[in-house]
């Protein structure tokens, strides 16, 4: 098994690589380029959904982008110990009818010794935003890189 660097365990520096890579990843909205930072029986909670293993990723996340589009996302690293990571995010997208949403959350994540996460336990909420109070577009700039991303 191939190692997926950074490695638990994890320093305030490697866990927020390790957080700007799954930004990074997200934002291609490629499901399977992202399920490759998880294990293969990864068990994750998004919302009220409980999937395992890649191919359900891959699955979730398809339908996830088809029904979100111009999907952004920002990811901001909360706290850190071990081999586990605790995120905050936001992300905008708009629905098929054309409606703005902001999303909010956090995330548990756990690693294995190769770096690929083994679980991830995401609770989000979602508001109505107009188009004008967007604020998430496309991948973060690089002068934005390491930087929190304000709450509103």
């Amino acid at each position: 098994m191939a190692d997926r660097p950074p490695l638990p365990p994890f320093t305030r520096e490697t866990a927020a690589q390790k957080v700007q890579a799954a930004e990074d990843a997200w934002n291609t909205r490629d499901p399977q380029r992202v399920a490759l930072a998880y294990s293969e029986d990864s068990v994750w909670r998004n919302r009220d959904t409980f999937v395992t293993g890649r191919a359900e990723i891959v699955d979730l996340l398809t339908a996830k982008w088809a029904r979100e589009h111009e999907y952004a996302l920002r990811k901001d690293l909360w706290a850190y110990d071990g081999n586990r990571i605790a995120v905050r995010f936001q992300y905008e997208c708009r629905d098929a009818d054309g409606q703005w949403w902001r999303s909010y959350g956090n995330e548990l994540w756990e690693f294995d010794e190769h770096g690929l996460m083994t679980r991830r336990e995401a609770s989000i909420n979602d508001t109505r935003i107009e188009e004008k109070e967007r604020r998430v577009f496309g991948a973060r700039p690089e002068a934005e890189r390491g930087r929190s991303f304000p709450l509103q």
